[in-house]
């Protein structure tokens, strides 16, 4: 009955430590940048931003600093109010992530493309891309 006891104990306790991994691994990073693009928070999804990044906006491309697509972004939304943000297509490899998805905004709808990568284990959006669909 002793040896059942520790088994059972035992078997508790990895069960235990696999549920938590399976949580964090299971974990959508894109689940509160969605609603920050939804919401036009740009002050909130600048948290998700590398130090240094890409963002295209209506195919003009600049590679910035944080705090340059913070404002870049809040330009935007300054000119395109968003209502709604859908999350359409995610795929990942290795430590790299890619959302696409569509942006309800300012009467108009755009499609916006993310990618992610894990720095230092956390992941930080190294692109991010809204083009108007015609």
């Amino acid at each position: 009955m002793k040896v059942f006891a520790k088994i059972f104990s035992a078997l508790s306790v990895m069960l235990f430590c696999f549920s938590g991994t399976a949580v964090a691994d299971s974990y959508d990073v894109f689940v509160p940048i969605a609603k920050y693009l939804g919401n036009g928070d740009a002050e909130r999804l600048s948290a998700w931003f590398d130090d240094n990044l890409e963002i295209t906006i209506m195919s003009t491309t600049n590679d910035s600093s944080k705090n340059q697509a913070k404002q870049i972004l809040k330009a935007f939304f300054d000119n395109h109010t968003p209502r709604s943000f859908e999350i359409r297509h995610t795929a990942s490899r290795s430590n790299s992530k890619y959302a696409l998805g569509f942006l309800n905004a300012g009467g108009e709808v755009f499609e916006v493309t993310i990618f992610v990568s894990d720095c230092g284990g956390r992941y930080k959006i190294q692109q991010l891309k809204i083009d108007r669909i015609r």
